[in-house]
């Protein structure tokens, strides 16, 4: 399977403690409707850290039931722990998921034989094609250019990664070494055109929890070569882009911001905390200037 188009990060939507199933299901129609390519639910825009196992797996299995077969459902199953790793997309894989995401493993900061070692591990226990996660912002590492190449020889199944360390320059040195028919997708909305038009096939989108149709189109005219119509939209959405990243961290904004159309709570699990009053007015003011409540 080749990763390509528009994958929507999606947001857990919590109600009294627990997963909002209605409000999940209405997201997901929301992605479809807006003609995405993919979801990812339980990435760190779902808050998996604050997931138990049961949660996490009863997640992807309602992504899987709702999405039914209309678009991939790429899971997230990543984990500091190796062992965790695979019990997560073991489940993932029998439930029918399409794909796997896989984040680089965060505070117990392994070195690159380790990184390798983990994700090869990952990739033999399972038949799922895998999205690697390359976030440094979280994680304190980066999955190295080498290391992604080493894994993408040796492992037919690791076929993607997901790039979010805001680097340009890091599309360009992937692409000359990753193996021909390796996809690599923008983690970062607002880089979306220069990832793409430096070799990039795809996005990894957290606005589009919001904005699906919009940053659908983007993607397209990028990868159909229509630079033109995609820097106007780009032009466009680059404030709300950004806003929705740096008003707090994500998923607080994009989740604050879904709630307040209305189509789910802003509940968020501890520690993450609910946007304060100025941020929640700053987002509100942000969101009217372009007709979206």
């Amino acid at each position: 399977m080749s990763f390509s188009g528009t994958y929507t990060a999606l947001i857990t939507p919590f109600r009294n403690g627990a997963i909002d199933v209605a409000a999940f299901q209405s997201l997901i129609e929301r992605q479809i409707s807006g003609g995405v390519d993919g979801i990812v639910p339980v990435g760190t825009t779902g808050e998996s850290p604050t997931l138990d196992t049961d949660e996490h797996i009863e997640i992807i299995r309602l992504a899987v039931e709702f999405a039914a077969g209309r678009c991939e459902v790429i899971a997230g199953t990543g984990a500091n722990a190796t062992a965790e790793a695979i019990e997560l997309t073991a489940a993932a894989e029998k439930l029918g998921a399409t794909g796997t995401l896989q984040v680089c493993p965060y505070y117990n900061k392994p070195s690159q034989e380790g990184l390798y070692l983990h994700f090869k591990a990952i990739a033999q226990a399972t038949s799922l094609p895998i999205m690697l996660y390359s976030v440094p912002g979280r994680s304190v590492i980066e999955i190295s250019t080498e290391t992604i190449t080493r894994l993408a020889a040796e492992c037919p199944n690791i076929t993607a990664v997901k790039e979010a360390g805001g680097s340009v320059d890091r599309v360009n040195q992937l692409i000359q070494a990753v193996p021909e028919g390796f996809s690599i997708l923008c983690g970062d909305d607002p880089l979306t055109l220069p990832f793409i038009a430096c070799g990039a096939v795809g996005l990894v989108s957290v606005a589009s929890n919001l904005i699906p149709d919009v940053i659908a189109r983007l993607v397209r005219a990028c990868l159909n070569g229509s630079f033109d119509e995609a820097l106007v939209i780009q032009k466009q959405y680059y404030p709300l882009m950004r806003g929705l990243m740096t008003i707090d961290v994500n998923p607080v904004p994009i989740k604050t911001a879904v709630a307040l159309q209305g189509h789910c709570n802003a509940e968020l699990r501890l520690p993450l905390a609910p946007l304060s009053v100025d941020h929640t007015t700053q987002l509100t003011a942000l969101l009217e200037s372009y007709g979206l409540l």
